[in-house]
């Protein structure tokens, strides 16, 4: 089994489903702000989904590529993190503090892992 590809495909699920669930069954219930935080939420989640994809497909190329391993790891936890902290923080007055900007870490963390992967992988 390829797991980011998994995982990716998983991730998309996951954002079509709660952005349904956040259109649909949260409008009447949370205010603008709120909602805007929750659809911010799917949209880093669905964007970070597609990488984990991107990651898959190219692990398959270059299996041994720990970088593209790191990389995909931490696109993960950065969904976990950020966009899971959204999904949290929008319906609830829990303040989770710094665990949405440490996500965004990851990810930012994730983006340069493969850029640097795209400099040291062969053809």
């Amino acid at each position: 089994m390829n797991i980011f590809l998994f995982l990716g495909a998983l991730n998309g699920f996951i954002a079509v489903a709660l952005g349904g669930f956040g259109a649909h069954g949260l409008e009447q219930i949370l205010d603008a702000s709120s909602i805007s935080t929750w659809q911010t939420g799917v949209r880093y989640e669905m964007l970070h989904a597609v990488a984990l994809v991107a990651v898959g497909i190219l692990k398959d190329k270059y299996p041994n590529s720990s970088l593209l391993n790191w990389a995909g790891w931490l696109f993960l936890i950065g969904i976990i993190c950020f966009s899971g902290s959204l999904y949290i923080m929008a319906p609830t007055d829990i303040n989770l503090g710094l665990v949405t900007p440490f996500g965004g870490v990851l990810f930012l963390t994730a983006w340069t892992l493969l850029m640097v992967a795209s400099f040291k992988l062969k053809k």
